[in-house]
């Protein structure tokens, strides 16, 4: 039997669907792609898809912000988060 659950980083929702969820404004999101801190899939035709890993990230911007920080420093946080990440899973490849 195949596991028929998506990966988390699979296009899912719609971007209103997505916006409820991580409980931001469409208009944020999109603000949010146009400053690079989010890179949703598209289909063909254009339409942005949110994986389950776009909406964590949504919602950790939502942290942030409601921390005071603003869009230039979220830039910086999340990409070194994203660096972390990358190392510790080539770390863990090299073990």
């Amino acid at each position: 039997m195949t596991d028929a659950r998506p990966r988390p980083d699979q296009g899912l929702y719609t971007i209103s669907v997505a916006a409820g969820l991580a409980g931001v404004s469409v208009q944020s999101l999109r603000l949010y792609e146009q400053r690079g801190l989010l890179a949703p899939a598209r289909t063909k035709g254009g339409t942005r898809l949110y994986s389950d890993n776009d909406i964590a990230r949504l919602r950790r911007i939502s942290d942030l912000i409601g921390q005071g920080v603003n869009l230039t420093g979220i830039e910086q946080i999340l990409d070194l988060q994203d660096e972390n990440s990358r190392l510790r899973r080539t770390d863990a490849a090299g073990d």
